[in-house]
């Protein structure tokens, strides 16, 4: 398998406090990895490091190197609105913009230019509801509000939304913390089908949820990579006692 993501000793401060210490991870293409790990353990630090949202916050500071289809995204001559585009995210609570279902998901080939004419739109459009699992039951309903939808179908909105920019990765920060149980199976079942075509790294607090979904799990503990390795292995035979401890519910 080849590797899509490699982070070098990356470290991450929020002013005086270090959040992340020296991360060094390699991340398969066409595969789910799983990060898993107690609340603040720095998770989704290093995940907003992957698509550089952590930029937004001014006390912010990466060290290190991360390395993305053989290009360092941390470097000056990198265009972050571009990075955006090819690393994708869905955050845990689903976030469709007050729009129709159709104007949601064009958003972003619009910004970007991507978009030739009327019947191309259209085409955007259905091709990544298709692909979220959405189409059916929206077809109907294109130019309804997105936020009329249910939680697990804004929650497939905002995925076909970061598709319809053609990623090459998707991040996604509990996706299904929000949602209920069946919706949560829908979502589980997309990112199935998804990793065909994208590289898809997980934040998630079920650990059912990560031995369901991933090929690789990372566990983190106080930012730092405790243990790294396929997710059977972690689930049935982790090296460490810590991670063992973890997985078993003995703390965390």
């Amino acid at each position: 398998m080849s590797t899509k993501i490699q982070t070098k000793n990356l470290n991450l401060y929020y002013g005086d406090n270090q959040a992340l210490f020296d991360v060094n991870l390699d991340i398969d293409s066409n595969a789910v990895t799983a990060l898993i790990g107690p609340s603040g353990c720095g998770k989704s630090s290093f995940l907003r490091c992957l698509n550089r949202m952590n930029d937004t916050i001014d006390i912010c500071r990466v060290t290190g190197e991360i390395i993305v289809d053989d290009n360092n995204i941390n470097g000056s001559n990198v265009d972050v609105v571009e990075l955006r585009a090819k690393v994708g995210m869905v955050f845990q609570k689903p976030n469709p913009f007050p729009k129709t279902i159709f104007d949601n998901v064009i958003y972003g080939p619009k910004i970007h230019g991507h978009v030739k004419d009327k019947t191309h739109a259209e085409e955007i459009v259905q091709n990544s509801l298709q692909k979220a699992g959405l189409w059916d039951e929206v077809k109907d309903r294109l130019h309804e509000m997105g936020t009329g939808l249910s939680g697990g179908q804004q929650q497939r909105l905002c995925i076909a939304r970061t598709i319809a920019v053609n990623p090459q990765i998707i991040l996604m920060d509990e996706p299904c913390s929000a949602l209920d149980p069946i919706a949560t199976a829908k979502i589980e079942s997309l990112i199935d089908e998804l990793k065909l075509k994208y590289t898809i790294v997980i934040v998630t607090h079920s650990m059912q949820q990560a031995a369901r979904i991933s090929q690789k799990t990372a566990f983190f503990h106080l930012g730092k990579i405790v243990e790294y390795d396929k997710t059977s292995t972690i689930f049935t035979n982790p090296k460490l006692k810590q991670t063992q401890d973890y997985i078993t519910g003995r703390y965390g």
